[in-house]
């Protein structure tokens, strides 16, 4: 074939033009198991094969539910495109009513999950979603139906059956519906079609950095339930780049040890981890060492890109990259690093400067669900191609524009078919054929920045306006803050609830010989509550009058997903989070 159009054709493209002894690589109990291209395409039609033997129609809904990314899942993916069904990807994180409703609104059929609490969930509200036939499990599950027996039953099926339904499936046909987690409401159905999603994985290729073909590895961790990484494995196949596939965010640099990979994406917030701990380590070495680290650091956050800083700094730079870039790389095994993909939400520019300098080139880009998700991609591979505190230009084929309100509009054939059954949705962000994103920004030389959503930009009683998350990313610069929130919206003044780093906060009292208790205890010393109140000073004279922070509360315990403050790609939930804490909201502003 010359180019894949439908997502099945992805792994047949790859199996013409670049077969893998090791296309993708999971753990099963202790063991690696891989499957080549060959073996990946045999279980995939099996599969196949065995949902037509289950009844299985075009346009018949399957749900897949993971925790974690796994070959299984890929498998069943194909599978289930092949024969013209539709697959509904769910987080493992949501809550079994969010499974209830999607379960019932997608009507889906079949549901496969990974494991055993996976499968109690998913139980739990089977009665209630009756469309639901049966629930299979990819891991060993007393009681419960294996995906094994799909594959088994598959194995002496038509294989004629299969390709003649393949060949009915065309590239603007609904491939699959993700039901974004939201920060608000009911989860919505995003329509996307083999095309929306193909499209984008083939142009996103432009963009990564120079990939060997059969020589290339990729570590994914990310949920592959969302589109983001989801897209970025169909890219892979299209590469010949091997998929490993991180046991758990737990075990990532156990995992990155062993694929030591040539890219993997990720959130802001784990590289934010990332830095957290290396800059502690750094600066816990004491002595030379730790001034040697403070000297390499601060010269990090200074790089920019074409190299803007002249031949001294980079001179400076190579002697940083043996003293301790080199290090840090090896430590964490990524001596063989070529870009680390960046999405999901804003990154801090100085992270970005940071890993960038240490030779991990971290490519910032933009996208959303409806998108599939790539509008704007940063990228090293070109020149003038790179800009810090932006996330990209256009990828080809997709057009970007700033409506009269600043909102971030978008066109292109990675744009979704609509959210399934609703109508009224839809053509509140589709007029015209331009999506209208929700966000807000601005082009400078074709490179697109992000400056807040729309939805989340307040006006204070006063009648400013503020953007929430350009606060947020400032406020995140300082070692003792791990997150916030920045409220006010009808107030007098902005404030904020700031989650204090444990590990930043150890840090500052072993280097000011602080004597550290615990945690709590130490929210109320006065020489941290000073440094805190240092940094948001700092931050704060970035900005006008009307948008500093004027108080603030600190907290404890960190917003999670159980606990219902973050969305599964760890964007903050506000209107969840402000009602957990309006009592020390009220408080801030008595």
């Amino acid at each position: 074939m010359d180019q894949p159009t439908r997502l099945f054709d992805f792994p047949y493209y790859q199996l013409e033009n670049f077969a893998l002894d090791m296309m993708m690589t999971s753990k099963v109990g202790d063991t690696w198991v891989s499957y080549s291209t060959k073996e990946f395409i045999e279980a995939v039609n099996n599969i196949s094969k065995g949902l037509l033997e289950l009844g299985v129609q075009p346009g018949d809904k399957i749900a897949l539910i993971s925790h974690n990314n796994r070959c299984e899942w890929n498998i069943m993916d194909h599978g289930i495109l092949q024969v013209g069904a539709i697959d509904v990807p769910i987080y493992p994180t949501m809550t079994e009513s969010d499974y209830e409703y999607i379960l019932n609104h997608s009507e889906s059929k079949f549901c496969f999950v990974s494991n055993a609490d996976l499968h109690e969930k998913v139980s739990n509200v089977k009665a209630k979603a009756p469309m639901l036939k049966e629930v299979y499990t990819f891991e060993e599950v007393a009681g419960a139906k294996n995906w094994n027996e799909v594959l088994e039953l598959g194995k002496n099926g038509d294989q004629s059956k299969v390709d003649e339904i393949k060949d009915q499936v065309r590239e603007e046909h609904l491939a699959t519906i993700i039901y974004t987690s939201g920060t608000t409401g009911l989860p919505k159905g995003v329509m996307l079609s083999h095309k929306n999603v193909a499209s984008n994985s083939i142009s996103s290729t432009e963009r990564l950095p120079d990939m060997q073909p059969k020589n290339s590895r990729a570590l994914s961790f990310l949920p592959v339930c969302h589109v983001y990484e989801r897209m970025l494995h169909y890219l892979y196949m299209y590469n010949g780049v091997s998929v490993y596939f991180a046991q758990s965010l737990e075990t990532i640099k156990e995992d990155l040890a062993y694929s030591k990979p040539h890219i993997f994406s990720a959130v802001p917030r784990l590289l934010e981890k990332f830095y957290d701990g290396i800059s502690t380590k750094g600066k816990l070495a004491g002595g030379v060492k730790k001034m040697i680290f403070e000297w390499a650091e601060g010269l990090a956050f200074k790089w920019q890109p074409e190299r803007a800083n002249g031949g001294y700094y980079h001179f400076l730079l190579g002697i940083a990259d043996k003293l301790v870039y080199s290090k840090i790389r090896l430590a964490l095994g990524l001596e063989n690093i070529k870009a680390v993909a960046s999405g999901s939400a804003a990154l801090q520019p100085r992270l970005a400067q940071f890993f960038t300098a240490l030779g991990i080139p971290v490519l910032e880009g933009y996208g959303l669900t409806e998108t599939s998700p790539v509008i704007t991609v940063n990228t090293l591979r070109n020149p003038n191609m790179m800009r810090i505190g932006h996330v990209g230009k256009a990828i080809t084929g997709v057009e970007v524009k700033i409506a009269e309100d600043g909102e971030v509009l978008c066109k292109g054939p990675n744009v979704m078919m609509g959210y399934y059954k609703d109508e009224e949705k839809t053509n509140e962000v589709l007029k015209n054929d331009w999506f209208h994103t929700g966000d807000i920004g601005e082009i400078n030389d074709d490179f697109l920045k992000i400056t807040d959503r729309k939805k989340e930009m307040f006006k204070t009683s006063g009648g400013k306006y503020v953007a929430p998350q350009l606060l947020e990313n400032s406020l995140k610069a300082s070692h003792l803050i791990e997150q916030l929130i920045v409220i006010g919206e009808g107030r007098k003044f902005p404030s904020a609830l700031i989650v204090a780093s444990e590990d930043g906060v150890k840090e500052y009292c072993r280097r000011k010989e602080i004597d550290y208790t615990t945690h709590a205890e130490m929210l109320k010393n006065e020489k941290v509550l000073g440094k805190i109140e240092r940094d948001v000073a700092k931050a704060n004279s970035e900005y006008g009058a009307w948008e500093q922070i004027k108080k603030y509360e600190l907290l404890s315990e960190p917003f999670t997903i159980e606990g219902g403050e973050l969305t599964p790609t760890l964007k903050l939930k506000r209107k969840p989070i402000k009602e957990k804490y309006k009592d020390l909201i009220e408080n801030i502003y008595a």
